[in-house]
């Protein structure tokens, strides 16, 4: 999926592209964790969808729930819903920096070899 540090940079059309992909990506994880949290807020917890959503969007972002939750059952959901939240916040983070820190890291290699006086190889050139 992306380019080796023998191969050239992609070009910013290219790399652009990339970005909108890593972002559709992104937007699916949120949303299908959203819809994970409203699922289980109306169903275990017993909340209208309205609110299902403020509370599960909430935990989402990382700002904590609204309303209270009563019952085990409830609470349990929302303990565990809370903690996949924070692994949905650091895998949505990688997904959407991942090609910005591979075309810095991509950059600066190609800087160091070019300062080292070796050019670099392109795909084409045998070996």
């Amino acid at each position: 999926m992306y380019e080796q540090r023998h191969e050239p940079m992609l070009s910013p059309r290219l790399f652009y592209r990339r970005l909108i992909r890593s972002g559709a990506m992104a937007m699916m994880v949120i949303a299908a964790s959203l819809l994970i949290g409203m699922s289980g807020y109306h169903f275990i917890a017993h909340l209208g969808w309205i609110d299902s959503f403020l509370n599960a969007s909430m935990i989402l972002a990382g700002m904590g729930p609204v309303d209270e939750i009563r019952g085990n059952a409830a609470k349990i959901f929302a303990g565990c819903y809370a903690l996949f939240s924070g692994i949905v916040f650091l895998t949505t983070a990688a997904i959407l920096f991942t090609p910005v820190a591979h075309r810095v890291l991509h950059k600066f290699h190609w800087a160091t070899q070019i300062a080292a006086g070796n050019s670099p190889k392109s795909p084409c050139d045998s070996e």
